[in-house]
């Protein structure tokens, strides 16, 4: 079988699959460039690296700010924390950056 100099990156169908790909996709751009007649597509290809590439940044970025609240429900659905715990997290996730953190029980 041929094929497959950018890992198979015409098969990249869905964002997980395009994630994994974004080396490829920096490959394929390239090459799109150095080809002289393909510079639409290459900056099309560019684009979709650059967009894919702030997805993940944001993303990250809410996984971070999400993840002991999500902890905490999971936890508390499995009977190793409590409800103040889930409680405890959406305070801290609701908190402002540099404010002070302000304990839940009244």
């Amino acid at each position: 079988m041929s094929g497959g100099s950018y890992n198979y990156l015409c098969r990249a169908f869905d964002l997980d699959d395009l994630l994994g790909a974004r080396g490829s996709l920096r490959e394929m751009a390239d090459r799109l460039a150095g080809l002289g007649y393909a510079e639409d597509a290459a900056k099309e290809t560019e684009e979709l690296l650059v967009l894919l590439n702030q997805w993940a940044v944001r993303a990250e970025v809410r996984r971070n700010r999400l993840a002991p609240v999500w902890k905490a429900v999971e936890w508390w659905d499995s009977s190793d924390w409590g409800e103040d715990d889930v409680r405890e997290a959406l305070a801290e996730y609701r908190r402002e950056p540099g404010e002070p953190e302000v304990d839940p029980a009244p």
